[in-house]
């Protein structure tokens, strides 16, 4: 057996493994992240990340994966589905309900992914006749990695208008992850050219018009953005276009057609936990910080804080069409003693009495 063909059934294997650690797709690349690296440090260089300051660290480790890992020759990329649920658009139409971004409804997804690269590095490196000097190392959205072209070139799917990476058969509701290694294993042939096409859904659908044009993305303007990196106020101006959204946004991936018949995963860590995938506005917005702690323990949504969540469940009680409703609730935390808290729910509350005096 030549050396190549070596490699060639060692690259099956590992396609094999991951596939039996829940991976929906594994491919390999020797990414060339030139023309990527051009359009980040265009964007960049337009402000269009916000405060995500992060995107611009890391010199130039982000565009050579070699330099972030010594010795990295191939990528090794996996994708696995988190979708749990249908109820996206039944949820965003019930302004009294609570919509929070599909991927956070369950455990944080870092952990699991992680855990099962390291797992399938494990397996690359027991197969191995000889191990030494092998260099090895997952990632899952941890590092400058830029996972999106990396993932695009190993045949994934293709990064479509709404920036996120669509593939033909699973759709966009996947996350990524990326195990660098030192294997100078065959690569893939991307297999899925844009298939966007005329196709506008996702830029006409965004509420806050945060597409400067296909393919470019303002975060500014993005809810996730708002909802979740945003650690101030919520700018006043988007606030009546964020309606119920409480984390995150995924109208542009509702509305895409590719994810009319979405790849859905059995995954028991992705579940929605808490009711929080049909949950109201006003019961969440009752939650204690105590019982925020507990029912938010080892998901995403830790991230916003619990002034963060008190943030963006004001602005959604504030676009809430049941105005006696939304300022019945309101009013019961307007002592809050975090002034950016209570200056939303002012918001909320003006909003509302608005509302009423408008009303016939």
């Amino acid at each position: 057996m030549t050396e190549g063909q070596q490699w060639a059934d060692l690259a099956t294997q590992i396609k094999n493994w991951a596939a039996e650690l829940g991976f929906a797709q594994t491919a390999i690349s020797a990414p060339d992240l030139t023309l990527a690296s051009e359009r980040l440090k265009s964007w960049l260089a337009d402000q269009q990340h916000g405060s995500m300051s992060w995107m611009a660290d890391h010199g130039t480790m982000r565009y050579h994966p070699e330099q972030l890992l010594p010795g990295t020759v191939r990528v090794i990329s996996v994708r696995i589905d988190y979708l749990a649920d249908d109820n996206m658009l039944a949820v965003l139409k019930s302004d009294d309900k609570a919509y929070i971004s599909r991927y956070a409804l369950g455990r944080d997804y870092h952990k699991l992914v992680r855990s099962r690269l390291a797992k399938l590095a494990d397996k690359i490196r027991t197969a191995l006749p000889d191990s030494e000097g092998l260099v090895q190392r997952p990632f899952v959205d941890s590092a400058p990695v830029m996972e999106k072209p990396i993932a695009e070139q190993a045949g994934l799917g293709w990064i479509g208008k709404n920036t996120l990476l669509i593939n033909s058969e699973a759709g966009s509701w996947f996350f990524l992850g990326e195990l660098f290694t030192s294997l100078p294993l065959p690569v893939d042939t991307p297999s899925q050219p844009d298939q966007c096409g005329n196709c506008r859904a996702c830029l006409t659908t965004c509420p806050t018009d945060a597409f400067t044009a296909a393919y470019q993305l303002d975060a500014r303007r993005c809810i996730a953005y708002q909802t979740i990196e945003n650690r101030g106020a919520i700018p006043v101006e988007l606030r009546p276009l964020i309606g119920n959204r409480v984390f995150g946004c995924d109208d542009c991936q509702i509305y895409c057609p590719w994810n009319r018949q979405p790849a859905t995963s059995a995954e028991a860590d992705f579940a929605p936990r808490h009711q929080l995938d049909n949950s109201s506005l006003a019961e969440l917005f009752m939650w204690s910080e105590a019982q925020w702690q507990e029912r938010t323990a080892g998901s995403p949504i830790r991230r916003i804080g619990y002034r963060g969540w008190l943030r963006n469940l004001s602005v959604g009680l504030g676009n809430w069409g049941d105005a006696n409703a939304a300022l019945a609730v309101l009013e019961q935390r307007r002592d809050c003693d975090d002034p950016m808290v209570v200056e939303h729910i002012e918001w909320a509350i003006a909003e509302q009495r608005a509302r009423l005096e408008a009303s016939p």
